[in-house]
């Protein structure tokens, strides 16, 4: 008779599959709370303490790490020197594992799980078992997913017993999911320790979906999820109306939600090809709307739009009647959604923003490697290190002015620049070889209405004619990091044309 080893933290569908192997003729072995279930629906099944003559101890930490049944896991079927040593050793192969582990990321997902409860979810013995089996493929059906009780039982009905093909994807499956178990253990205890710059770094994402295509057509990808994300963020955003998400969907949106988080006030927030085309701010989101598209009405075109309030009626009447790819907000009122869902194309989404002050690390492939780094996260409104450089000082409006297109400039593509006001941008200057090209792009944007505006620089001026170009159009208040071996020059330009300006000693590149 063949026999399985069945020992399941989560028991979706387990007594059918027990009970499904049984009739297949397979003698089943089993532990602890899955024995219980399994006796209790009527499976007969024999206790791990039967098979080792060894008991369950130390409060179940020590039970299936024994020779008589990892010997019965590794032994190869094909080699008479194994078959002899479990003959001589009375040890009984095992033909079939389903093992699925303790629910580790799900206890350190509580907010108020201390350290102790979290490391008394780290199993051992499961790990090891599977393993074992799926080194063992040759052999043995391991299986770790209850998703695939259903093809496994299948084949035996059909041809009684697993296919090798079958075997070894499985066998694959175990070590994709005993390494991604064990990084997650290792991000728990390494951040636990307090280690900055651990030697090696191990991370793991679950598929969230396979897209149609990535940046170009021509182009494969697929959307995976960390298993540990944040409820800020686009792979935790529900959909509500509209096809799936492209690559560029997800890469434009992750930037716009990002952009928004940096307000507590209503914020309409417009995005094309990662960079703001226009952002606003008001006592109301129907206001803050109205605001990002005067900013740039023509951009937001098959752009994407974030909300950080609710979508009314007013406001949906007025996306209505825009091309959008996506809307994101906390919610939608049911007649805005209505409203937009009446428009097959566009996607709707439905993000918590009560986290969304959230920073953590971010990672960027690069060819052979990886770079990761923390978040640019700062709270911008303390204005902890703002030095006045200039003679002229800016009015209590400009700093207003200043503070909102400086949280703006961070997430433009380098070179940067932003003129606005204290609700809105009216241009912006993204990407360019020159700063001084940055600059005349966001000031052509602005189209007239740079006079008295601001002007915010993601680095520093290396030399003065940008200041000179902004000053000569109507820029009052510059806000930079300073840094420049040539600030001096930069300041001694602006006191001639008695404008402000601002050093901030902090840059935002975004590469």
């Amino acid at each position: 008779m063949k026999r399985a080893l069945i020992s399941v933290s989560d028991k979706t569908n387990i007594v059918e599959f027990a009970q499904a192997l049984v009739k297949q003729q397979v003698e089943i072995v089993s532990t602890g709370g899955t024995k219980k279930v399994l006796d209790e629906a009527g499976v007969p099944t024999v206790s791990i303490d039967e098979v080792t003559g060894f008991p369950e101890m130390m409060d179940g930490r020590v039970k299936t790490l024994h020779p008589l049944i990892h010997g019965g896991l590794l032994g190869r079927r094909d080699l008479d020197s194994h078959l002899d040593a479990m003959k001589e050793h009375n040890i009984q192969p095992i033909d079939f594992v389903c093992v699925n582990l303790y629910p580790f990321k799900e206890t350190i997902s509580k907010t108020d799980v201390t350290p102790e409860e979290a490391i008394e979810q780290i199993d051992i013995g499961g790990p090891s078992m599977l393993r074992s089996a799926a080194k063992n493929f040759a052999s043995v059906t391991v299986v770790v997913d209850a998703a695939d009780y259903t093809k496994v039982i299948e084949e035996l009905q059909i041809n009684g017993k697993t296919s090798l093909e079958t075997r070894k994807a499985l066998a694959a499956k175990v070590f994709r999911h005993t390494a991604s178990y064990d990084a997650l253990i290792a991000d728990y205890l390494t951040e636990l320790s307090g280690e900055e710059d651990a030697e090696s770094v191990t991370v793991t994402y679950n598929k969230k979906q396979s897209l149609r295509y990535g940046e170009n057509s021509h182009q494969s990808a697929v959307f995976y999820e960390d298993p540990m994300a944040s409820g800020f963020s686009i792979a935790k955003a529900t959909q509500l109306h509209g096809k799936e998400l492209s690559y560029n969907n997800i890469k434009d949106a992750d930037a716009a939600i990002r952009m928004a988080r940096e307000f507590d006030e209503p914020v309409a927030v417009a995005v094309k090809h990662m960079n703001p085309c226009g952002i606003g701010i008001g006592e109301t989101i129907e206001e803050a709307f109205n605001r990002a598209y005067e900013a740039d009405s023509i951009s937001i075109f098959g752009g994407i739009v974030v909300l950080n309030r609710e979508v009314s009626l007013a406001v949906a009447e007025k996306l209505h009647k825009i091309f959008l790819e996506i809307v994101i907000a906390p919610s939608f009122s049911k007649e805005a959604f209505d409203l937009l869902s009446s428009k097959k194309n566009i996607r709707l989404l439905e993000l918590d923003f009560s986290k969304a002050a959230e920073a953590g690390k971010e990672m960027v492939s690069v060819l052979g490697g990886l770079l990761i780094q923390d978040q640019d996260w700062i709270a911008e409104s303390d204005k902890p290190e703002w030095k006045v450089v200039t003679e002229t000082k800016p009015t209590d409006e400009q700093i207003k002015a200043l503070a909102l297109n400086w949280k703006v400039v961070k997430h433009v593509k380098s070179n940067a620049i932003v003129v606005g006001n204290t609700t809105q941008t009216l241009g912006i200057g993204a990407g360019q070889m020159n700063r001084i090209g940055a600059v005349k792009i966001a000031i052509e944007q602005a189209e007239g209405q740079a006079e008295g505006a601001v002007l915010a620089s993601d680095a520093f001026f290396p030399m003065d004619d940008s200041v000179e170009y902004a000053a000569k159009h109507g820029i009052k208040a510059i806000i930079q990091p300073g840094g420049s071996i040539k600030d001096q020059a930069s300041i001694d330009k602006v006191n001639e044309y008695g404008i402000a300006m601002v050093f901030t000693a902090t840059r935002h590149f975004r590469h």
